[in-house]
């Protein structure tokens, strides 16, 4: 759900694209939310012809489950199908009063920190991950201990939002927790909309690389008849023009 006004202009963009391409017109609707949650509502019926999620294992389970597209979706599509990446960071209060800099500082008994739910959200499980190959370098690779740190982290976590989006919203608007830790692009979107409270970007020593992946969900889009424009609008994703407003919006 972090990638809400991403897409709004990719939206707008594939539609002047398709337009100019084919003489249609096309509208296209929009459904957000934490990953893993679309995923489980694209299984139990929601009709999409895209999806664009944040973790491989969701578009998994939507072909495992679902049965809905093919267990080989990832490759067809450049980088295994996953059109743009994204890491994980953190927001911090203006002129950040916990000194917090790195992983470590988030597991002190003085932080509050506001992390998505991983069980529901791919921003949560790369969250989680990014703080556990994290422990597991500082801990010499002894697994108990890695697992103990990112349980001291999330001791630490008074709300476990659904979503990134929600997490944020919980961070900047509702002023909880010292630190906000989600995918850069989101961190970065906040401290752009909420510039008058001079949110702080901070980024850890090491964390993950998250693909986003993409996939047509070919049963929904053959019988709906939109699979000729739902490939055409993935494959507009890497684009010069898509990567641009990529750009713009991630970095």
């Amino acid at each position: 759900d972090v990638s809400r006004q991403l897409f709004q202009q990719i939206n707008s963009a594939f539609s002047a694209h398709w337009k100019a391409q084919s003489g249609e017109a096309l509208v296209i609707n929009q459904s957000h939310g934490g990953s893993t949650k679309q995923a489980r509502a694209v299984i139990d019926g929601l009709d999409a012809d895209v999806v664009t999620l944040n973790q491989p294992s969701d578009i998994d389970a939507i072909a495992q489950k679902g049965r809905l597209l093919p267990m080989n979706w990832a490759g067809l599509l450049p980088n295994h199908s996953a059109a743009y990446t994204s890491t994980i960071i953190f927001l911090v209060r203006k002129r950040n009063p916990k000194g917090i800099k790195d992983w470590d500082d988030l597991v002190k008994p003085v932080v509050s920190v506001v992390v998505p739910n991983p069980k529901t959200s791919g921003n949560g499980r790369y969250s989680y991950l990014s703080a556990y190959a994290f422990a597991l370098e500082k801990f010499g690779h002894d697994d108990a201990k890695a697992r103990g740190f990112v349980a001291d982290l999330f001791k630490n976590v008074p709300v476990l939002d659904t979503g990134g989006r929600g997490a944020t919203t919980t961070f900047a608007e509702r002023n909880i927790g010292d630190a906000l830790v989600s995918f850069e692009a989101e961190i970065l979107l906040a401290v752009k909309e909420h510039s008058d409270q001079e949110l702080e970007a901070v980024v850890p020593s090491q964390s993950l690389e998250a693909e986003m992946p993409v996939a047509v969900v070919q049963k929904v889009a053959r019988r709906r008849g939109t699979d000729r424009a739902a490939g055409a609008y993935l494959e507009f994703l890497y684009t010069e023009e898509a990567q641009e407003i990529i750009a713009q919006n991630f970095y």
